[in-house]
């Protein structure tokens, strides 16, 4: 009689970490038949950005084809180059999607067995995460928002630019107000590369309240970007 393999399920969680400097953005945790496995192997790991996950479905972090595809599926808040990361292999075999082969950089220590999920269930549950917006604080929404109106807008482009990210800035605990900088968004850009010159890069440190709703602030930080050269009004960093 041929051994029934176990069928697990994928479970994704978003979740705000709490250095959220390594990334502003929520990661999105896998949980296997409920449980964090991940976390038993690779403790300091973090999963994938909540940034990851947008646009199409092939490019989604966890998407899977016929041809195996090493991924590193949680990283430390440094690099992987520093401290190591967690990698597995994952490919879809009929209706099955395998992970196998797991690597750890950053220790030797006991790795998972193979992975197998009904891919039904896989697939929707990749679609069903990349949807998810109930976790977001207003904070979240009003970046992920700026973000797709400055993206649509073109402008950066008008005026010889590219925009790199849009990110939320949280509130740092235990740390005095007059030391850090109030909640808001961070808005960077830089002018479109030249071959062989120097890339200037800028910076927008907008700030956010409590007593306009998500809708109106977005259409407020947006004008502010949109009313002018953004090189003029944003500030430039230095690499």
């Amino acid at each position: 009689m041929t051994e029934q393999l176990a069928i697990s399920t994928l479970t994704l969680q978003h979740r705000i970490l709490n250095d959220w400097a390594a990334d502003p953005w929520a990661e999105v945790r896998p949980l296997i038949d409920g449980v964090d496995v991940l976390k038993e192997v690779h403790p300091d790991g973090v999963a994938l950005s909540c940034r990851y996950w947008r646009g199409p479905a092939a490019g989604w972090p966890l998407a899977v084809t016929e041809e195996p595809r090493r991924i590193m599926i949680t990283e430390p808040t440094c690099t992987a180059g520093c401290c190591g990361a967690l990698y597995v292999t994952m490919r879809r075999e009929g209706d099955r999607v395998i992970w196998d082969s797991w690597e750890n950089t950053s220790n030797i220590t006991a790795l998972p067995a193979a992975i197998r999920f009904d891919a039904a269930q896989y697939e929707a549950e990749l679609a069903r995460a990349a949807a998810d917006r109930s976790w977001e604080e207003p904070l979240d929404t009003i970046a992920r928002l700026l973000e797709q109106a400055l993206a649509e807008s073109g402008w950066f482009e008008r005026w010889g630019c590219v925009l790199t990210s849009v990110s939320p800035r949280r509130e740092e605990p235990d740390i005095p107000a007059e030391l850090t900088s109030p909640e808001g968004v961070d808005v960077e850009f830089q002018e479109a590369q030249e071959s062989g010159g120097r890339t200037d890069h800028y910076e927008y440190e907008l700030f956010v309240t409590r007593d306009q709703s998500v809708e109106e602030q977005v259409r407020r930080l947006a004008a502010s970007i949109l009313a002018d050269d953004p090189r003029k009004t944003a500030e430039r960093r230095d690499y």
